[in-house]
């Protein structure tokens, strides 16, 4: 099938890139949110990257325009009716992932596909609350997502290969690389990286190292671009928290026991970058280690 009309639900960090590069690539976007304060900020963060692409010679004054020409907004989720595929980024919680599907589909063409951008949620599950689990798949980009390169498409046990091989092609327009995960508890990416950042906070909790000494021990050791602590800040500590949850509920092994230092920071409301707070102090320049 073809896809020309791409509809992004939320507009936050996620929904901002993945709209991003479906419009640099050609594609109609229009991007839902419940918050018209989120969608204006999601344009002008969309404007200062392509700009910034611009300014580095990445993409031509024309390719802004165009891509910046291809994306509107609602406030209205049924408005999403008439697109050809529908990538779910909202808040990293099944209750809200589910309403906002249940929701939706009544307003849905036959064809269309639904996706979630879920980092960890059961895709099956999640199919399995809509009307069309055949047409239903993982569609998860990597952050920031018009940088990196990845995206992992994870196929419910009811997604066909006519849905998934539409989905293929969508991620070689996009200029990206695509990895088949089956749909197990964190998929790939995160089923390897969270743990690793799990661990990171084990050590500080256990006063085996520094913030600094263990973000500094990984970059320079590892020779990791971004250090296991700093990392989790940019992800935001309460989604590393809600990941580690899902790998200990689905796959009941204590090894992915969140430690208890992630969960206190979390009940703090110290997120990491996005609240200037998490392990780091960013409400300084440089940031300093908050322990």
């Amino acid at each position: 099938m073809e896809i020309s009309k791409v509809g992004v639900i939320g507009a936050g960090q996620m929904g901002n890139g993945i709209a991003h590069v479906f419009a640099l690539s050609g594609y109609k976007v229009l991007i839902n949110d419940i918050s018209q304060d989120n969608l204006d900020a999601a344009i002008e963060v969309i404007k200062g990257n392509l700009d910034r692409q611009v300014s580095r010679e990445k993409i031509s004054a024309e390719d802004r325009a165009a891509a910046m020409a291809n994306i509107t907004t609602t406030l209205v989720l049924s408005d999403l009716g008439p697109s050809d595929l529908i990538i779910e980024a909202a808040t990293e919680r099944e209750t809200v992932k589910t309403a906002i599907f249940e929701e939706l589909i009544p307003h849905l063409r036959p064809h269309t596909i639904l996706t979630s951008n879920t980092s960890s949620i059961s895709i099956t599950r999640l199919a399995s609350r809509t009307d069309r689990p055949e047409k239903f798949m993982g569609f998860h980009f990597m952050n920031p997502v018009p940088i990196m390169q990845l995206v992992e498409l994870i196929r419910g046990i009811a997604t066909d290969t006519e849905t998934f091989e539409a989905c293929l092609a969508v991620v070689e327009k996009l200029g990206k690389t695509a990895a088949r995960a089956e749909d197990f508890p964190a998929f790939i990416v995160n089923r390897i990286l969270m743990p690793m950042i799990n661990e990171a906070v084990y050590t500080l909790y256990e006063g085996v190292g520094s913030v600094t000494s263990i973000d500094q021990s990984l970059k320079l050791g590892a020779n990791h671009p971004m250090g296991p602590l700093e990392l989790a800040d940019f992800i935001g500590l309460d989604t590393c928290l809600a990941i580690m949850n899902v790998l200990h509920d689905g796959l009941a092994d204590t090894k992915y026991r969140p430690c208890p230092l992630l969960t206190k920071y979390v009940e703090a409301g110290w997120l990491g970058r996005k609240t200037q707070r998490g392990f780091y102090d960013y409400r300084q320049d440089p940031p300093v280690p908050t322990r």
